[in-house]
């Protein structure tokens, strides 16, 4: 780990905050919310108890290194420097977000409100941020190593995701595509490919297979129990990757052959584009930050080289 010379802290928008920017006032929000009979107070209470953690984690901060607070939204076009620590304080998913950000530099998790934040990914309560900070600053600090998937095409682009990626229509239309895993190729149509990580395996992709496995159950396939969190996970350095075809359809000219399976390090998906407009490649959710992927432009989809690099307890 190198040596650490600046702070950044990545934010994100309370619920709170995001309604008042899209109504224009604290006033306008409360009534908004009010009108459809949902409870103010909760809002305001999760934006104080945001408010309250945000300063707690400024007054923590060393005073002696350098120190920089950006909000998620700007995070595709922050230039992070190699002897950065970045702290993120927020949701699972804002460290999602960020981590696809980075190369080496270490992601410092911090939960502002446990009550409400799971925090699979989050393994200090934001009181801890002093301590946590010192320990690393000390060279004390345990890093693990959170394995990540990459889409690369063929004009250079490149898309990582530490959870999942999503190749497929950017609207609830069609995909079409040609599919290759080593000798085997087909041509599909299909509502889109998912691509899950060892992190993201109990996410979107436990959502897919549940669906899948309730279909098959009702037509009297499949076993008794839907596949367990077990039988899923991959651990969150693993060498393999889940893939799975959403909804493919099978006619004249399109097959439903490869649809379900693991990569292992090494091994790619190679997508061939059919779709003269809406193709999309994005990563971990967020839509606005994605890939074109017209007719003609081809996807190679593995694990990535490089990795998120959690700090976590020793």
């Amino acid at each position: 780990m190198a040596e650490i010379e600046r702070i950044v802290v990545v934010t994100k928008k309370t619920a709170l905050e995001e309604l008042i920017y899209r109504l224009n006032s604290k006033e306008q929000a409360r009534f908004y919310l009010e009108q459809n009979q949902i409870p103010f107070r909760d809002y305001e209470l999760e934006d104080q108890q945001y408010q309250q953690a945000l300063a707690s984690v400024k007054r923590q901060l060393p005073g002696e290194l350098k120190q920089q607070f950006i909000e998620r939204e700007f995070l595709s076009t922050y230039q992070f420097d190699e002897h950065d620590l970045v702290v993120t304080l927020g949701p699972d998913g804002l460290v999602i977000n960020t981590a696809k950000y980075l190369t080496t530099q270490p992601i410092l998790a911090l939960n502002p409100d446990p009550r409400r934040v799971d925090g699979i990914l989050i393994p200090f309560h934001y009181e801890e941020a002093r301590s946590a900070v010192a320990r690393l600053l000390q060279g004390r600090g345990k890093v693990t190593r959170i394995s990540m998937v990459k889409a690369g095409l063929n004009d250079g682009q490149v898309l990582y995701g530490i959870n999942d990626l999503f190749i497929g229509p950017r609207t609830h239309t069609s995909a079409r595509y040609r599919l290759q895993l080593g000798s085997q190729s087909e041509a599909q149509i299909s509502s889109g490919i998912i691509v899950s990580t060892g992190a993201g395996c109990t996410g979107w992709f436990r959502s897919i297979t549940q669906g899948a496995w309730s279909v098959a159950s009702y037509f009297g396939g499949g076993s008794a129990q839907p596949p367990s969190s077990e039988q899923l996970a991959l651990g969150w350095e693993s060498e393999q990757a889940w893939f799975t075809v959403r909804e493919p359809f099978v006619s004249r000219i399109s097959q439903a052959n490869l649809v379900f399976g693991q990569l292992q390090r090494g091994q790619e998906l190679v997508i061939t584009s059919q779709m003269p407009e809406n193709g999309v490649i994005f990563s971990d959710g967020i839509e606005s930050d994605y890939l074109a992927f017209p007719s003609g432009f081809i996807a190679r989809i593995g694990l990535a080289e490089r990795k998120a690099h959690l700090v976590v307890r020793k």
